[in-house]
């Protein structure tokens, strides 16, 4: 897939609203998105709610949110399969007049006692074709006041194969395949049905997807041939495994993409790790989404299962932070502080102190909840006072206390200043800096002393070392 594709490239993700969006359909969001980017082509947003009795309106709208939070913009879509019905009763009417598809009033208790009596004699169960019509047969008489499902009358002989972009050649023999159902007793068509004239209509050239459709694919391959349509090259991509090794549960796994934002995590990391879960470029582990585009050309696809590791997403979600803009993480972080009761009035600009604590945090909330020692009022331990608050340190903190009001204020100057007065004082860093911390946080620890002091400023460090001495 290195070489760039004949026909102009469609690609199309297309989820099943009855729920979020998770972690394994986003990286086919991702991967589909990124593969029409690189070689200047279309991503079609499709929504398959054909499932009426699972499709909410709020699961459409929780993966349209999901699919922005992303970044992941479509360039065609949404469209809705429920509003393209007469389209597929087009289709079908046409099937059932040149012959690829038949009425089948076998009911649903008759269709499982025939898998019964297969399962019994050790073969494959299936349909076994009762209504299927065939030259010379004589098919059974129609039951009163049953209304007919429409199957797919798939070849008897033969093998569908197709040469996956991620897993290679693949042959399914047909004889592995029944004669599905792609219309409903009401008339409403059936998943794969859909899946194949959406991909028809809407000229989708590349189809990726998870593996658990690879079964789906022969289907859709034998529908599209049946009505003499063009085929999308397939890639089917493995599944993502929890931290245990084990499938990814809500239980026990953070599926739900929705779930980061809450959680801190900035899209940028989610996308990046997503993409190294089932691809690579060399050994690069850090990488744009403008670098993916210009590298993501369908090739070094992994067909292995990847293996979820929070920790390392923790390490790209810091690296993502080190470099985010100050004013963007004020933004993520204030209502998580206010909800904590921050006190930003004549408090340090919030940019700031972010920008100072940012360094060691995974994620925006650490990053507020650890900067909120800068807005609060410092309600420090009696004990800890009388422990470094000594007799031989307060002449030296109110020395220090005096050169604050003419000291330049910025962190060389006060750490000069402070190395002058620990001198004077004949004191070591920790016997200033502890009590200073404490003064001015009500904690312990902090970072380094001068960069606390000056993210302060004059006026808030000279009145609560005054308040405390």
């Amino acid at each position: 897939m290195t070489n760039a594709p004949a026909k102009p490239v469609r690609t199309r993700f297309a989820p099943s609203p009855t729920g979020y969006l998770h972690l394994g359909g986003a990286r086919t969001a991702l991967y589909s998105w990124a593969f029409a980017r690189h070689f200047g082509g279309t991503f079609v947003l499709r929504i398959e709610d054909t499932d009426l009795e699972r499709s909410t309106p709020e699961a459409v709208q929780a993966i349209i949110e999901g699919m922005e939070w992303l970044g992941l913009a479509h360039d065609e879509g949404p469209f809705y399969q429920m509003q393209r019905m007469d389209r597929y009763r087009e289709v079908l009417a046409q099937m059932l007049e040149a012959g690829t598809a038949y009425q089948c009033y076998s009911s649903p208790e008759e269709v499982e006692a025939m898998r019964e009596r297969m399962r019994a004699a050790g073969e494959k169960p299936r349909y076994d074709g009762t209504w299927r019509p065939e030259p010379g047969k004589t098919l059974p008489a129609i039951p009163a006041g049953r209304k007919p499902v429409l199957r797919f009358k798939n070849p008897l002989d033969g093998e569908v194969t197709w040469n996956d972009f991620v897993k290679g050649s693949i042959t399914i023999g047909n004889k592995e395949l029944d004669d599905l159902v792609i219309a409903r007793p009401d008339g409403t068509p059936t998943y794969n049905f859909c899946v194949a004239i959406d991909d028809l209509d809407m000229e989708i050239s590349h189809v990726l997807r998870g593996d658990d459709h690879v079964n789906n694919t022969p289907r859709q391959i034998n529908i599209l041939r049946a009505i003499g349509a063009p085929l999308p090259e397939y890639g089917h991509l493995p599944m993502i495994l929890g931290s245990d090794g084990a499938k990814m549960s809500k239980r026990k796994d953070a599926v739900n993409v929705m779930d980061y934002p809450a959680q801190g995590y900035l899209p940028e990391a989610i996308l990046n790790y997503l993409a190294r879960l089932g691809w690579s470029h060399g050994d690069e582990e850090v990488f744009s989404m403008a670098q993916m585009i210009e590298w993501f050309d369908g090739s070094h696809l992994s067909n292995s299962a990847a293996q979820f590791n929070i920790e390392k997403l923790n390490w790209l979600n810091n690296h993502y932070i080190k470099q985010a803009d100050n004013e963007r993480l004020a933004d993520l972080a204030r209502p998580r502080m206010l909800d904590n009761g921050a006190e930003f009035d004549g408090a340090p600009a919030l940019g700031v102190v972010l920008g100072l604590m940012k360094e060691r945090t995974n994620t925006v909330n650490e990053l507020a909840d650890a900067s909120m020692l800068f807005f609060r009022t410092p309600q420090p331990d009696a004990a800890l006072l009388t422990q470094h608050v000594t007799d031989a340190v307060k002449p030296a903190l109110a020395q220090f206390a005096e050169r604050c009001q003419t000291v330049e204020w910025n962190k060389a100057a006060l750490a000069a200043m402070i190395k002058e007065v620990l001198a004077a004082n004949g004191l070591k860093m920790p016997q200033m800096a502890m009590p200073l911390r404490l003064f001015l946080t009500g904690q312990l620890q902090t970072p380094a002393i001068d960069a606390v002091l000056e993210i302060f400023g004059r006026e808030t460090v000279v009145a609560r070392v005054a308040k405390f001495l």
